[in-house]
Formats: structure tokens, C-alpha cells, sequence
């Protein structure tokens, strides 16, 4: 299998010619149509000024175009800079700067953001062209066939020239605290963090992959695009992803599988009543709320795929279709091959017994380069360990359980508690379907509190009575919130729980 994007999209050209690779709502392409399509686009990126090296920001939604664009920019050995299409201006210049873009590449205009006419110039002073995608889309048309074929032939030798481990994308991460970063991925541990998941994932030739991720991050640019691209597998997408439209998407491009994040699957079955959408080709595999009851695991029996920006996507899984030993229940499976994991202290460093909890640490070819104006010695430890910020532990068959953030972590009268703890105990109350737990600072310290949705009328002094048989003393919440629906929970707009957002909604009750 390739090991650079360029290499990758020959590959599958031959392999899977007349395979759809993109699907969207009114257009779709061929693996040899995307392969051809690109090449043609890089050698006008390459007349217009852009090359090896070169930085390329990216700023729009999902679709063909986007993977055209991108596998352009990459497979000359430019630098695609993905740029989320819910920046604020000031945000958005932030971006730029850190990663240095060069060059940019932005629709005028989506879903009331218009990126080009807010953007300050005088603070970025590496950026050397802006385009509208219209007028970069346009660049192969009108010019000299000579100059056509000149480019396209620097083009092709840019192409061939590239190695694995040249430079590939700096992604930006999506954090749930603190300004995010820029990551930076090389061809070959972007693509081997993608090929060493595909069968946790389930994802092989024959797939129809739907994921409602946008592009802009590694969950929709490696998860989707690329792993569709590394297993010839084909990608459906869209642009704004709504209930209606995506459930009779789903339908008309027999999708055979869903993943993403659960509470994403969760809100489409809401509405698969009303719409009456046939999902019966969706497999076992994809996300539990969609797939008949029938096809379903008993709950905590599938690996919850665990990764980051900074290793490409999911490091750690099993695969998606298939019950892990009991022993392992609730975890997120094992590391792939080719990824170490540890589990640490995180005051001494020094690591700890299985069944520990303390920082999981990564190392390995499919994790990041760096990180953009922060050093190797800033992010790496001295053994090369990437300290992730996650806490963790590793039982004795190496099977990894998630327990949060270190940021998360609070400590009450002198003890630790970990909010994914007691989020999991209290999901096994009667009547309780999810439950998010964050520290609420008070005069005398933190309390425990917690917003529990719950599918029964109950009260919080019960939920407290029924948790002390669950939960060590110390950790059973003070502060509750019973809600009857789970979207009543803040939010990000990547959709992970805002855990500051929670805290003040607990504070209020």
C-alpha cells in the first residue's frame, strides 16, 4: 500500500477505477476521476506559485471539492493547513499565523460566514496569496497548453519525489480546554496511523462509509477521507449535515456503515420514525442506535475507539463488530500495532502497575511530528513518550480504560476523583441513560456534581440515596441536575461536552 498520498491515489486508481470514491448530494467521483482530477489541479497549483513545502490553508465545507483540493495540495509536497469553517475572524488569523499559511484557499461564503472580507491581512505576514475556491477551482482553464504541460510535468515530478516522511497536514486540534494547536503529520505516520485501525473500524473495498465529521478535522479528514482513500473503500458525505437529509442519504447510497460519535447516531435515530428511512444495509460495525436491535451488543461489550489529533485519529480499538472478553467491558480496546502506550504517575513520571490509573503516554511511528513554534524537547519527554493529558489505565491484558482528562480530575477533602468514574457508576442506576460529572467549586472546596438524564421521573435524593451503593462516600455527587433529554447538556461545537459550560449550569442549581 502507498505510503504518500500521491502513491496512494495511483494505487487505488488501478485498483478500484470505476469505484465511486466521494459521494455528495449532486455529485460523486471516480477513483481514476479523482485520481486525474488532482493531478491536473496540482500542476496548476504548481504554475500559480505553490510547491513542495509550500504552506496551503483550506477553508471549506465538506465535499468532492475539498478532496480535490487537498489530495492536490498534498501529493506535490505542500503542506494542507484544514481550517474549520466555524472560525470567528480573529480565530481564524490566529490560525494562520501559527501555522505560517502561505497561501489560502476559502469559499467566499458558507452558512453566513464570509471569511475573506474579515480577514486582517497587516498580522499575517507569511501569507503571500488568498483565493476564493471558485477562482483556485478555475486555474486549470484558459492557460497555454505549453504552460500546461510544463507545469504538469514539474507536477509529476514533485509527486514522485515525495517520501513518507515529508510533511502532510497540520491539523488543528479541537480541545475541550485551552487555545487549540497546531499538530504536525508527516505522509507515512498519517497513513500507518490510518491502515493500522481500518479493521477495528470495519472499514475494508466494500465499504460505504458515512461520517458526520467535517473534513477540517482528523476525525473526518483520517477517518473519513483517508481511510476511505487507504482501503478503496467509498466515502458519503454532505455539506450540512441535518436529520432529514441524512437519514434519506443514508437510504439512496445503501451506506453499510455509520460511525462517529454515539450521541451523533443517537440523535438521527430520533428521528428514523418520522423520516421511515431504510437502514437495512447499515452492519454490524457501525454505531449501536442506528443498527435494529437485533444486530446490537450488550452494553460496554464493543471497544469505544480512543485517539487524537496528535496520533492521527484512533490509536487504541478492537474490532467494531465484535464483543471484547468481559474482563475488558468498557474499555477501548488495545493499542494497535505499532503504537506503545503507558500509563504513568503524573507528579513522578515513573510508571505504574497495571490497574493503575494515571497519564496515558503514547510513542511510535504513527504518532505526530510536532507541533507548530513549540519545540521537540517542549513535547515530547526525553524517551520520546507524548504526554497526552488523559488518564487511563492498563489492565493485565493490556486492554486500555479511559478515565478522563487530567484537567478533569479534582480532588475532594484531600482525594482524587475522576469524573469518568462516576459517570460510569452512575450509568448503572435504574433509569439513568448518560451521566456527565465535573468538579463545582463551593466555599469549603470542590463538590462532585452531576447532570444525569434520566428516562424515569425521579429526584435527586433518590439518585443520591441509590449511588452511595455504587460509589465510595467521597464521590457521590452534592450537586445534581436531573434532565429528560440529553442535548440539554452544553456542548462544543465539535460536540464534546463543555465541561465549563456544565460546571455553570451545575453552579445554578
Amino acid at each position: 500500500m502507498g505510503d504518500t498520498i500521491d502513491a496512494l491515489l495511483r494505487e487505488q486508481a488501478l485498483r478500484h477505477g470505476a469505484t465511486p470514491a466521494i459521494i455528495e448530494p449532486g455529485e460523486r467521483i471516480s477513483y481514476l476521476q479523482l485520481d486525474s482530477d488532482t493531478a491536473e489541479l496540482a500542476a496548476a497549483l504548481v504554475e500559480s506559485g505553490i510547491g513542495k513545502g509550500s504552506r496551503v490553508g483550506l477553508l471549506m465545507p465538506n465535499g468532492v471539492q475539498w478532496a480535490r483540493f487537498a489530495f492536490a495540495i498534498t501529493r506535490i509536497g505542500a503542506v494542507l493547513v484544514p481550517l474549520s469553517t466555524l472560525l470567528a475572524p480573529l480565530e481564524l488569523t490566529a490560525q494562520l499565523r501559527t501555522a505560517s499559511v502561505q497561501h489560502l484557499i476559502a469559499v467566499q461564503e458558507f452558512r453566513g460566514h464570509r471569511y475573506l472580507d474579515a480577514l486582517d491581512l497587516t498580522r499575517l505576514p507569511s501569507l503571500r496569496s488568498v483565493r476564493p475556491a471558485a477562482q483556485a477551482a478555475a486555474l486549470t482553464a484558459g492557460a497555454a497548453a505549453g504552460a500546461v504541460a510544463a507545469a504538469g510535468a514539474v507536477a509529476d515530478a514533485l509527486s514522485r519525489g515525495i517520501r513518507p516522511s515529508d510533511p502532510l497536514a497540520i491539523m488543528f486540534t479541537s480541545g475541550s480546554s485551552g487555545p487549540p494547536k497546531g499538530v504536525q503529520h508527516s505522509h507515512g505516520n498519517a497513513i500507518a496511523a490510518i491502515e493500522s485501525g481500518l479493521a477495528a473500524r470495519c472499514i475494508d473495498a466494500g465499504t460505504r462509509l458515512y461520517l458526520p465529521m467535517p473534513f477540517f478535522w482528523v476525525g473526518g479528514f483520517g477517518g473519513g477521507l483517508l481511510s476511505a482513500l487507504a482501503a478503496g473503500a467509498t466515502l458519503v458525505t454532505e455539506p450540512v449535515p441535518q436529520p432529514d437529509s441524512t437519514l434519506r442519504l443514508l437510504e439512496a447510497e445503501r451506506v453499510t456503515l455509520f460511525r462517529g460519535w454515539p450521541d451523533q447516531a443517537e440523535a438521527l435515530a430520533r428521528h428514523l420514525d418520522d423520516v421511515g428511512a431504510d437502514l437495512t444495509a447499515l452492519r454490524p460495525g457501525s454505531l449501536e442506535a442506528l443498527l435494529p436491535a437485533h444486530l446490537r451488543s450488550r452494553p460496554g461489550a464493543r471497544a469505544r475507539l480512543f485517539g487524537m489529533t496528535e496520533s492521527f485519529g484512533p490509536y487504541c480499538g478492537y474490532p467494531a463488530d465484535t464483543d471484547m472478553p468481559e474482563s475488558a467491558w468498557g474499555s477501548c480496546g488495545r493499542p494497535f500495532t505499532g503504537m506503545q502506550v503507558r500509563v504513568v504517575d503524573p507528579d513522578s513520571g515513573d510508571p505504574v502497575p497495571a490497574g493503575t490509573v494515571g497519564m496515558i503516554q503514547i510513542r511510535g511511528p504513527h504518532v505526530m511530528r510536532g507541533v507548530c513554534r513549540r519545540s521537540r524537547e517542549e513535547v515530547f519527554a526525553s524517551d520520546l513518550y507524548y504526554p497526552t493529558g488523559d488518564l487511563g489505565r492498563l489492565d493485565d491484558d493490556g486492554f486500555l480504560f479511559f478515565h478522563g482528562r487530567s484537567d478533569d480530575m479534582f480532588k475532594v477533602s484531600g482525594a482524587t476523583v475522576y469524573p469518568s468514574e462516576v459517570e460510569q457508576a452512575l450509568r448503572t442506576l435504574d433509569g439513568v441513560g448518560a451521566a456527565f460529572v465535573t468538579n463545582v467549586p463551593g466555599t469549603t472546596g470542590n463538590r462532585v456534581g452531576a447532570a444525569v438524564v434520566c428516562s424515569t421521573a425521579t429526584t435527586a435524593e433518590a439518585l443520591r440515596t441509590a449511588a452511595r451503593s455504587v460509589l465510595s462516600s467521597f464521590k457521590v455527587p452534592t450537586v445534581w441536575r436531573v434532565l429528560d433529554r440529553e442535548d440539554a447538556v452544553p456542548r462544543g461545537a465539535t460536540g464534546k461536552v463543555d465541561v465549563a459550560g456544565l460546571r455553570a449550569m451545575l453552579a445554578d442549581t
